[in-house]
């Protein structure tokens, strides 16, 4: 048998198996669960093939994304670490949120929200007593239209200048987030702290992976926010600091240009915007204008 009888006949097996295993989902009556799972027998096929995968990196794959899942609990989601460095986080919301001129860009939800984070009002403070430097953030929520959007929830949240969420510390303390609303003018404002640079939990399956393809954990800075509106798309983003050195190497690929913004420092004894008193130390202020998307608009 010549090379090439071998290699047609070795690509109809593996051609003949995608085949079958399409097959296998005829009877779904879920139009849009078939399309998924054919699309992914597809793809997938399409990966080993195009790798030649052996089967040790079979095994090995296998007991990686179980590991994944052995270390994953309700205060660790490894899977959304793992999604977010592949990019697939990213290129998800990308799909889930096309442009809309004028409309604030949304980027990757991350692993360290919590629900029922704690209401300040306008004006108050998301830190919780968190370390790092107090900064204040202000700005408007308004459509695409420009109309103000009164009562608008906003969740904020950060790491503490130590590069740690909250959830990541073992005394169940709260701090670096809050919920709060903007006014009838559609302003809002909070004191928070100016984000610092920090690694993603690289300690399991995940960073060790990262460690073996010769890349970097950290995260460029920001300031998570997810904001709500009746009428509106629900929009998950975060700001980033200008200037910052890792804006173009951030892990997980969340930056986006109109999402970095100007954290300007202001000397120490420069009076706040509240005239809250922050002792004998410099702060920051940062402005973020947000504007939503209505819901019905495609």
């Amino acid at each position: 048998m010549t090379d090439v009888t071998f290699s047609e006949a070795q690509t109809a097996v593996e051609e003949r198996l995608v085949d079958t295993v399409i097959g296998s989902f005829g009877d779904c009556t879920d139009p849009r669960l078939k399309q998924v799972m054919t699309s992914l027998v597809r793809h997938l096929h399409g990966f080993i093939r195009d790798v030649r995968l052996t089967e040790d990196e079979w095994n090995t794959a296998v007991a990686f994304l179980t590991e994944v899942g052995r270390i994953t609990d309700d205060r660790r989601q490894e899977f959304i670490l793992l999604s977010d460095v592949l990019g697939a986080s990213m290129q998800t919301i990308n799909v889930n949120n096309p442009a809309h001129e004028g409309a604030t860009e949304a980027t990757v939800f991350g692993p360290f929200f919590v629900d029922d984070a704690p209401r300040i009002e306008n004006g108050g403070d998301a830190s919780g007593g968190a370390a790092g430097q107090p900064c204040w953030v202000e700005g408007t929520v308004r459509d695409t239209d420009g109309n103000a959007i009164p009562g608008a929830r906003l969740e904020v949240w950060e790491a503490d200048e130590d590069g740690f969420y909250d959830v990541q510390y073992d005394d169940a303390r709260v701090g670096g987030r809050a919920h709060l609303y903007s006014d009838d003018d559609g302003r809002y404002r909070f004191w928070a702290l100016t984000p610092t640079p920090y690694p993603i939990p690289h300690d399991g399956p995940v960073g060790r992976m990262l460690a073996a393809t010769g890349r970097s954990p950290m995260r460029a800075s920001h300031l998570h926010f997810m904001v709500t509106a009746p009428g509106m798309r629900t929009l998950v983003t975060h700001i980033f600091v200008r200037g910052d050195e890792l804006l173009n190497s951030d892990t997980v690929f969340g930056v986006k240009d109109s999402l970095i913004k100007d954290f300007v420092e202001q000397p120490a004894g420069t009076p706040t915007p509240d005239g809250r008193d922050v002792g004998d130390t410099t702060w920051a202020r940062a402005d973020f204008d947000i504007v939503l998307v209505p819901a019905d608009r495609s």
